[in-house]
């Protein structure tokens, strides 16, 4: 198993990984649609703190091979096999989100993530075997993945009342394993690779917040309520603008391992957030069709707070890094100004407005700086 270069041209994703992110829109799918049922049951604790823990362990996995496999993607047999097995892992985990939204049940959940890191485990051995310049950092990487996945296992015996806290505790371990890793020497993992494969799970993530206001309102045509038209309208707008905001600039993942921790673990919100407006789009669907059983105000939380947390992720990983002036200044005020809209009246419409001028500020002000940089280089 020899690593890819960091500077190798055209690196692009191959098959086998665009096909690993396909079933992984199955357990996205499955947290976004139980945060969007018991959010409109009201049980909204459960619902939140639920999706935060089945969401890691998706994003997690998810991230865990996409880096690795940006440094070691063989495409041999072995790899293919191996990563097989922790896309398996996956639909192990899929199958067992309702299980913990409805019981707190999360032992299949378990299972399948403990497959997928196990898997995990043995590409990191191979690439110790194959890559003697990083076999230090492979290492790491195989014996901290495997004491954590063990602490994952001893936790199902815990009683009920320490999950959260045994959660907490294993998701910190976990998240510490590149940090402890990557000290060594960094895997020669390719930043316009990860940022490609970065920007196609957005796009997957998008899809499916699209596929549940559909299914959401084709439930209602269904019913026979036609009066939902420009609630999918302002859901549409919605999601656009996300993905405007997101695909705005060229984000590049950068190439120092601090702030490449920094940027790709905070991806987890950006993700977590765009499948929470298609969760909460479905509740605000729910509610118009008289089935949700919460105030209007919550159901514009429902939709406002992920709308809040994405545009301040993206504020924080990318915005503020590359512009200035009032583009700068925007995200956080549209993201106060989010937060403020379930306080008045049809607040989905609100929101779909202030993105909407959320991208016309950005628009707006790139083609001024475009002028201005034309204007420098052609003074006459």
């Amino acid at each position: 198993m020899r690593p890819h270069r960091r500077d190798e041209p055209h690196r692009a994703a191959t098959p086998l990984e665009l096909f690993f992110d396909l079933c992984f829109v199955v357990a996205v799918a499955q947290a976004a649609t139980s945060l969007h049922h018991f959010l409109a049951e009201g049980r909204l604790a459960h619902a939140v703190t639920g999706y935060v823990m089945v969401f890691f362990a998706i994003w997690w996995s998810w991230m865990n091979f996409t880096w690795f496999a940006s440094a070691y993607d063989t495409d041999d047999d072995v790899f293919r096999i191996t990563t097989l097995v922790l896309i398996l892992g996956a639909l192990i985990l899929a199958a067992g989100v309702p299980r913990a939204f409805a019981d707190n049940d999360f032992t299949v959940i378990t299972y399948g993530y403990v497959v997928m890191r196990l898997a995990a485990v043995a590409h990191w051995s191979r690439a110790a075997v194959g890559d003697p310049a990083h076999r230090a950092a492979a290492r790491r990487y195989a014996i901290g993945v495997t004491l954590v996945q063990i602490g994952w296992l001893l936790r199902l015996l815990l009683p009920l009342e320490w999950g959260l806290a045994s959660f907490v505790l294993l998701a910190l371990a976990d998240v510490l394993v590149p940090a402890v890793a990557e000290r060594p020497g960094m895997t020669p993992w390719h930043p316009a690779h990860i940022t490609e494969r970065y920007g196609l799970f957005t796009l997957i993530v998008l899809g499916e917040a699209v596929a549940a206001v559909s299914l959401a309102i084709q439930d209602g045509l269904d019913a026979g309520e036609h009066d939902l038209w420009w609630l999918a309208a302002s859901g549409a707008v919605i999601v656009f603008a996300l993905w405007w905001l997101y695909f705005d600039r060229h984000n590049e993942a950068p190439d120092r391992l601090p702030y490449s921790l920094v940027w790709g673990y905070g991806h987890y919100l950006i993700f977590a957030a765009i499948a929470g407006v298609g969760a909460g789009l479905g509740v605000a669907v729910d509610y118009e069709r008289h089935l949700a059983h919460i105030s209007e105000r919550t159901v514009g939380y429902a939709v406002a707070v992920p709308i809040a947390v994405f545009l301040l992720t993206i504020w924080v990983l990318h915005v503020r890094r590359q512009q200035h002036g009032t583009v700068v200044v925007a995200f956080p005020v549209v993201a106060l100004l989010a937060l403020l809209t379930p306080l008045g009246p049809a607040p989905v419409y609100v929101l779909a407005a202030l993105l909407v001028a959320l991208v016309a500020i950005t628009v707006l002000f790139r083609r001024h700086d475009v002028g201005r940089t034309a204007a420098v280089a052609d003074p006459a």
